[in-house]
């Protein structure tokens, strides 16, 4: 049984969700899937794009640092502090596993790492898909490299695959470097998130993180692992899903990706 999980974010406390997601199945001990149950849980994961600075040049690897912009957003150095401190994201960062935040981090527009992350899970499956995600969130949150610094992200987008795929994962080849440049290049993809962002304004969500489960279940903000929990062990004594994923045919993932999950009960324990 897969409950869909579409996660919308990209910024630090999107950054915190996903690990809180994450720690909810590495809890100590860990709240693995009952295998007593009707039908054991296993997840699909689908990463939905939001976009913080839309009109951000995408022909610019960079426009500016994360600090500079938040300066900016908040009315001068005072605001931002203030905002620092009613967030506490150092403080959850920590408890979520993350050492620190790079505050210095080049900014940029985002439409190619959506991108990159589409496809790259059509392509390997979205087990790959979110090993990219955990290795952008290192990239971009803690080293502070852009995210249309695209020889950059094929870099990691390579070792990602390198590292992950199998052979049951995938027919292709791994991609090369230079493969994912060319895709990057493209338009590939592009039609699929402006889909997906208009689908997203329709629904009401104007910020992040979010988390959409079942289609039904909406977590708003960077919540606690136990929120998770709860809905999961709800869905595994009930038996069922209610509902389909909500992005997927927006997003152009096929019913047989979402069914082969993104996390399974061995991905759980292996973490």
């Amino acid at each position: 049984m897969f409950p869909t999980i579409a996660g919308a974010g990209t910024t630090s406390r999107s950054s915190i969700s996903s690990k809180t997601f994450s720690s909810s199945t590495d809890a100590k001990p860990k709240p693995l899937p009952n295998l007593k149950a009707p039908r054991p849980v296993s997840f699909s994961v689908l990463r939905v794009p939001f976009f913080l600075e839309p009109h951000y040049d995408e022909s610019k690897p960079s426009i500016e640092t994360n600090r500079s912009r938040l300066v900016k957003k908040w009315g001068g150095k005072a605001g931002w502090e203030q905002q620092k401190n009613n967030h506490d994201l150092k403080g959850r960062g920590l408890r979520a596993g993350i050492p620190h935040f790079n505050l210095d981090r080049l900014t940029s527009n985002t439409l190619a790492s959506h991108r990159l992350i589409q496809h790259i899970g059509k392509k390997y499956g979205l087990r790959v898909s979110e090993g990219l995600y955990d290795a952008l969130n290192v990239y971009y949150f803690v080293d502070g490299h852009a995210l249309n610094d695209r020889p950059k992200l094929a870099k990691v987008a390579h070792e990602c695959i390198q590292k992950m795929v199998t052979g049951g994962d995938a027919a292709a080849e791994i991609m090369t470097e230079i493969e994912i440049v060319e895709f990057l290049n493209s338009d590939q993809g592009r039609k699929e998130i402006e889909n997906a962002l208009a689908a997203l304004e329709q629904m009401g969500v104007h910020g992040i993180p979010k988390f959409i489960i079942e289609g039904i279940s909406m977590v708003d903000g960077a919540a606690h692992s136990d929120v998770f929990i709860n809905i999961f062990r709800d869905i595994e004594k009930r038996g069922e899903v209610r509902a389909g994923p909500v992005f997927s045919e927006i997003l152009g993932v096929s019913a047989e990706l979402v069914e082969k999950g993104s996390h399974s009960r061995d991905d759980l324990e292996a973490a």
